[in-house]
C-alpha cells in the first residue's frame, strides 16, 4: 500500500515480542459441509477463497499457516475493516482513562460536525453504527457515499465530481436520514468520525495511539501502518496493514479478555460490554441488511457476534475476505488475508465461518454432531449469559467446560 497511497507507520515499540510456537496439526484436511450441503476440507475452502494468508492458533500454538502468491510471514496486508476493531480498542483505552465516554455528543470533540448528520449523536450511535446520518456502503453503486469518501481519501482518483479533498472535510458534508439510536446500519464513514474524536480527545494522531495502546504492549513483531488522505489523515475505517502473525496475536489478546501474560492490553469491562448483548443491541441488528448473512447476531464496539454451532463466536471483518475469527468456546483464533474478486460474498463468509467452526472442533476434541452448544441456534444471549462477577456459567452437570477466555501467553 505504501507504494501507491501515503501511510504512517504504527511502530511496534522496543518491547519483547509475544511468542507464538509452532504446532503444526493436519486441520487442511478436516471435513465439513459448505453452506450448499457440498462436503469439503479446510483446505479446500481455503483454497476456494482467495486466501492470500491464514493463521490458525489453539491454546497460544500454531497450529496452521499458510501463505499464497508473494505472501510471506512477514509481508504486510491490507485489513480493510479489521481497523475498526483496532480502533476499538483505542476508544476502549480513551474511556477508561476519562477522556471519552460513550454518552457524550459527537460535537463535544469534533464541533465541525455541528452542522452535518452527525448533530445530536452520541459516541454510542457511532461506536454500534446506529446514527441516523445518510450514507451508503453500496460497493457496486459507483455513486454511493462510501465510493465518494474513497475519492476524498485518495483511494479512488479523483472525477468530476465536487468532492472535498480530504476526508475529514468530507464528513462534514453528510446529511441525516432519520434519528439517532435506530437500526443497525453499517457505514464505515461512522467509524472515521469516531477516529476524528480520538485524535481530538488524546491530541495524537491515531497511529501512534494505536501503537501506544494496542500495537506495542500486545507484543506485535511488525511495525504495522496505517494509510492516510492527502493531508495526513488516517484512514480510520480501513487503512491499517499487518502481518498475518500479528493479526492473530491480535486476536490471542482479545482471546485472552484483553491481556497478554498478565498485561492489560484491552480493559477488560469493554470487552464484556462488547460480548453482552440486550434486547433493543439484538433488535438493532434482527432489523437490519446483515441478519440473513449472520444470523442471531448483534454488532457492538465495532465488533460482530454471531451464534455459531459450537458457541459465540467474535468476528472483525474487512471487505474482499478479511476475516478475525475468536471462538472462546474452543479456544481458537483464525487470521485470514484474502483478495476476493468481489467486496462481498455471503457464500465465501460462511463457508469460511464453516471451515473454522470445523477446525476448532477437532482441536477442542468436540464431535462435528455433538448437540451441546452455548445457547440455542440463531439466538444470540451473549458471552455474558449466567455470568457472575465476570466468572464465567457452569454449562450444567455432566457437560464438559470448553471455555478457554484467558490463557498464558509467552513473551520473548
Amino acid at each position: 500500500m505504501r507504494e501507491l497511497v501515503p501511510t504512517q507507520r504504527i511502530p511496534r515499540g522496543p518491547g519483547p515480542v509475544a511468542s507464538l510456537p509452532g504446532d503444526p496439526q493436519p486441520l487442511g484436511r478436516v471435513s465439513l459441509v459448505r453452506g450448499s450441503a457440498d462436503k469439503a476440507t479446510v483446505d479446500e475452502v481455503l483454497d476456494g477463497t482467495y486466501t492470500d494468508a491464514v493463521v490458525v492458533v489453539h491454546d497460544g500454538r500454531v497450529v496452521l499457516e499458510r501463505y499464497a502468491g508473494e505472501m510471506a510471514s512477514d509481508t504486510p496486508h491490507l485489513l480493510m475493516s479489521i481497523s475498526k476493531s483496532v480502533v476499538s480498542c483505542v476508544v476502549g483505552n480513551l474511556v477508561e482513562r476519562g477522556r471519552l465516554s460513550p454518552d457524550q455528543l459527537i460535537t463535544d470533540h469534533v464541533p465541525e460536525l455541528g452542522s452535518s448528520g452527525y448533530r445530536g449523536a452520541t459516541l454510542r450511535n457511532v461506536l454500534d453504527m446506529r446514527s441516523g446520518v445518510d450514507f451508503s456502503e453500496d460497493y457496486t453503486d459507483l455513486n454511493a457515499e462510501v465510493r465518494l469518501m474513497e475519492e476524498a481519501m485518495g483511494w479512488r482518483p479523483p472525477s468530476a465530481r465536487k468532492v472535498p479533498p480530504s476526508m475529514y472535510a468530507y464528513l462534514t458534508t453528510l446529511g441525516g436520514a432519520g434519528a439517532h439510536g435506530g437500526v443497525f446500519d453499517y457505514r464505515s464513514c461512522e467509524t472515521d468520525v469516531l477516529g476524528w474524536v480520538c485524535e481530538r480527545a488524546a491530541s495524537t494522531r491515531m497511529a501512534d495511539l494505536i501503537s501506544e495502546f494496542v500495537w506495542s504492549p500486545m507484543g506485535a513483531d511488525h511495525d504495522a501502518e496505517i494509510t492516510c488522505d492527502g493531508v495526513g489523515t488516517a484512514i480510520h475505517d480501513g487503512g491499517m496493514c499487518a502481518t498475518a502473525r500479528d493479526l492473530a496475536r491480535f486476536g490471542m489478546m482479545l482471546l485472552g479478555d484483553g491481556e497478554v501474560a498478565g498485561r492489560r492490553i484491552v480493559p477488560g469491562a469493554w470487552l464484556r460490554e462488547s460480548w453482552t448483548v440486550d434486547p433493543d443491541v439484538r433488535d438493532a441488528f434482527a432489523r437490519s441488511v446483515s441478519e440473513p448473512y449472520l444470523p442471531g447476531g448483534w454488532y457492538r464496539n465495532k465488533f460482530w457476534f454471531v451464534p455459531r454451532a459450537h458457541g459465540d463466536v467474535l468476528l472483525c471483518l474487512g471487505i474482499n475476505g478479511q476475516m478475525l475469527y475468536v471462538a472462546p468456546s474452543t479456544g481458537t483464533v483464525a487470521a485470514k488475508l484474502s483478495s476476493w474478486p468481489d467486496a462481498q460474498s455471503s457464500t465465501m463468509l460462511e463457508d469460511t465461518l464453516r471451515a473454522f467452526d470445523a477446525a476448532g472442533a477437532v482441536l477442542a476434541g468436540i464431535a462435528a454432531d455433538d448437540p451441546q452448544r452455548h445457547g440455542p441456534p440463531g439466538v444470540a444471549a451473549g458471552l455474558s449469559r449466567g455470568r457472575i462477577d465476570g466468572r464465567l456459567p457452569s454449562l450444567g452437570s455432566g457437560a464438559k467446560t470448553r471455555f478457554r477466555l484467558i490463557y498464558p501467553v509467552r513473551l520473548i
